[in-house]
């Protein structure tokens, strides 16, 4: 299946209407932090006629299925194999000093859902990898068969938010000792054995919490996260806007953390004027978090737990 049937990119014209008012001079640099299936990427191009595209993405796979998907532009569209947390090292390498906008679509991506032999869905049967890059790194499986308890009980409390982290655990490791995971299958039934009939009742399918933990320790990202979206920041030039969808409050809460902290004076209290140094340097373009609309969300179910949040570059760091 091509990059274009399979994926519909989530909360898309909010996004662009966020970001347009960066990138309507000649020779604006805009950055799609997260590529995936080109989706976003595509769109901003496209409305954005003179705009130049910088595209991130750690997944080989990604990489090649969206450059396909992008050649028209030529050399309007520069992709890089990296994860989001080096678009600082991207940037120099390129010679570009400042960009104008930032997009980050965080999570996993529609094509590695869909993708049956990355074993990130819990919907169907798959090997137990979930690497986004499957060139390095340890597996899921690995994690699940090699961790000792009480690592795999933080993991799944801290990542997946998950309450009954210390009964789904136990019965990891009761299973593992009998024979090793290697399928998506066998955990999800062994998660929906352990849990009591209560927890069963609400939440949708009561694996997800843990898959979304495994694949958050597997691909390390709450901490390219948060070494990502202050340098984002860094990144932009004033009057340069960033946007970040997020799907799962671990990762909003940090972005919501640093547009926050970027957006308050630091000036000590009591001072009569605020000198230039201590004054915001981003200014909010959402009040809180904006949610996908009904429409939005029948158009792509995926866009339902979505969050997305804003911000503008009014100010340079002074030190």
């Amino acid at each position: 299946m091509s990059s274009n049937a399979r994926h519909v990119p989530v909360m898309l014209q909010r996004c662009l209407d966020m970001l347009a008012p960066a990138l309507t001079e000649p020779g604006a640099v805009v950055v799609d932090c997260t590529l995936g299936a080109g989706g976003h990427s595509e769109a901003l191009l496209k409305t954005f006629p003179d705009a130049r595209l910088v595209a991130l993405d750690r997944d080989p796979t990604a990489l090649e299925l969206a450059g396909e998907r992008l050649k028209p532009y030529g050399e309007r569209a520069t992709l890089v194999r990296a994860v989001y947390h080096e678009l600082p090292e991207v940037l120099e390498r390129l010679g570009i000093p400042k960009v104008q906008g930032i997009l980050f679509d965080l999570g996993v991506s529609s094509m590695q859902l869909d993708e049956a032999g990355r074993g990130f869905a819990y919907a169907q049967d798959a090997p137990l990898d979930m690497r986004m890059d499957q060139t390095t790194g340890i597996s899921a499986a690995e994690v699940l068969n090699t961790y000792a308890p009480g690592d795999l009980v933080r993991i799944l409390r801290a990542y997946g938010e998950e309450k009954q982290a210390r009964r789904i655990v136990e019965a990891i490791v009761r299973e593992r000792a009998a024979e090793p995971f290697t399928n998506s299958a066998r955990l999800v039934d062994v998660i929906r054995e352990a849990l009591p009939q209560a927890a069963k009742r609400h939440g949708g399918n009561p694996a997800k919490r843990t898959f979304q933990a495994l694949r958050i320790e597997v691909n390390a990202e709450l901490a390219s996260v948060e070494a990502a979206i202050p340098a984002a920041v860094a990144a932009l030039a004033v009057g340069g806007r960033i946007a970040v969808l997020s799907y799962q409050s671990l990762e909003d809460r940090i972005v919501k953390q640093v547009f926050a902290a970027g957006a308050a004076s630091t000036a000590p209290p009591g001072l009569p004027v605020v000198p230039e140094r201590y004054q915001p340097r981003l200014k909010l373009l959402t009040r809180g978090a904006e949610l996908p609309t009904e429409e939005e969300v029948a158009e792509n179910r995926r866009a339902a737990p979505a969050r997305l949040r804003g911000a503008e570059r009014i100010r340079e760091d002074i030190r």
